[in-house]
């Protein structure tokens, strides 16, 4: 009897809606907003150690970043605040991995990420890679979104959080965050993302 293919160096990841993304090729074509939305909305933040009745996913991370960025920049362009919701994408198929240990595993995951990100960017209309003063804004929108994350969530005081994440500024303080059952964050991911594309 011969032995099942289990095809061996396999480098890809069969997405629900039936695309075969190769994670180390990825491209744009094998990339559905649905599977982001639905894998980013099971992927937990904080490696699951937030309080709550349910996980604080990436997708619900995702919203909140691309919410900051519109308030840090209230002319952000529809492009601008469409890569904020996306800046996290490529965790839909490689997870949220804890910043030390991306910072760990060294610069060929980052190089990976990025490889992806790119992908992801051109399949919705955007740059594969954002200008500069982007990436800064996307990434001050993230680091506030950590500090209320950590102090809201994840069991950090706030001068902890402030050592690590900065302090934000002033109202920008979201409402409580509260974890959401993963259906709910990812059709909220999704209408979001559709808002975009009227």
């Amino acid at each position: 009897m011969a032995k099942p293919d289990r095809d061996k160096g396999r480098a890809w990841q069969r997405m629900l809606s039936g695309r075969r993304l190769d994670l180390l090729n990825p491209s744009p074509l094998d990339i559905e907003i649905e599977d982001i939305a639905h894998g980013l909305a099971r992927v937990a933040r904080w490696n699951g150690q937030t309080t709550g009745a349910h996980a604080f996913s990436v997708a619900q991370h995702c919203l909140l970043v691309e919410q900051l960025t519109g308030k840090l920049a209230t002319r952000a362009s529809r492009q601008v605040r469409l890569a904020a919701l996306l800046h996290d994408a490529p965790e839909y198929v490689v997870g949220d991995l804890i910043s030390p240990f991306k910072a760990a595993v060294g610069i060929d995951y980052k190089d990976f990420e990025n490889r992806l990100l790119a992908a992801i960017h051109i399949r919705f209309g955007l740059p594969a890679t954002l200008g500069s003063e982007t990436i800064a804004l996307i990434k001050r929108a993230d680091t506030i979104s950590a500090y209320f994350e950590a102090t809201q969530l994840a069991g950090f005081s706030a001068s902890e959080a402030r050592r690590y994440f900065g302090t934000p500024p002033k109202g920008l303080a979201p409402s409580k965050l509260v974890t959401l059952p993963a259906g709910e964050a990812q059709a909220r991911y999704l209408a979001r993302f559709q808002q975009f594309n009227k």
